[in-house]
């Protein structure tokens, strides 16, 4: 690497190393889950709608949307899923997530896969409900 590019590198480095990384399925502190509704569309086609208060952004109920889908992958005896897409809504501080996932027993096609059982144990140690 030519040398006129470290210290632009290094300066990169310093500025993003010191950004707080939003962890992956941390609950909360306020956060008042309010439950899933599932509803099965077509064989492998699964459409969620959750509902929770107290979450800080989108981020926060779209986790628990997927924390419902991988935990309904496992109820079903398959073991990924991959998330299609989530169409996120809040108002008066009541946040409402409709997301749509297909549920697979091999590792499906696609960028957005998800390996239940990972997903679920992390949802459980973070202390977002399941279905």
């Amino acid at each position: 690497m030519p040398s006129r590019f470290i210290p632009v590198l290094a300066a990169v480095l310093a500025a993003t190393s010191c950004a707080p990384a939003q962890d992956v399925y941390a609950a909360p502190l306020e956060a008042e889950y309010m439950g899933v509704k599932t509803r099965l569309l077509d064989g492998d086609l699964v459409n969620f709608h959750v509902e929770m208060r107290g979450a800080r952004g989108p981020r926060d109920v779209e986790d628990y949307a997927e924390c419902a889908a991988a935990q309904y992958t496992l109820i079903r005896g398959y073991g990924f899923t991959r998330h299609l897409r989530t169409n996120v809504d809040e108002e008066g501080g009541l946040w409402r997530a409709d997301a749509i996932y297909t549920i697979s027993p091999a590792l499906p096609r696609g960028l957005k896969t998800i390996d239940a059982e990972v997903v679920s144990s992390a949802c459980t140690e973070n202390a977002i409900p399941m279905v």
